[in-house]
């Protein structure tokens, strides 16, 4: 899989979102930031590296679920009111 920088990558074993930086015939330069906030620059296989999840298919999904849930309730002209009882 070609990757480009700016792309987010993972390890496949697993690990932080990485970010390309370079990409060189075998490897790719990534960056990240570790876990007390410090930046980290490493060289890797790129056999060694997948693409994150596309954000843009994440999001048509959840606007899909969410357009799924509104079709499934009335409208507001179907919603019939309950009827009020007649004080005496």
């Amino acid at each position: 899989m070609p990757f480009e920088p700016g792309d987010v990558v993972f390890l496949k074993s697993g690990g932080q979102p990485m970010t390309v930086a370079a990409v060189e015939e075998d490897s790719v330069e990534c960056v990240w930031i570790g876990e007390d906030g410090e930046l980290f620059r490493e060289t890797v296989p790129s056999v060694t590296l997948t693409a994150a999840p596309d954000e843009d298919v994440e999001d048509e999904s959840e606007d899909e679920e969410r357009d799924e849930e509104e079709a499934d309730r009335p409208d507001a002209d179907e919603v019939k009111k309950p009827k009020r009882r007649k004080s005496a």
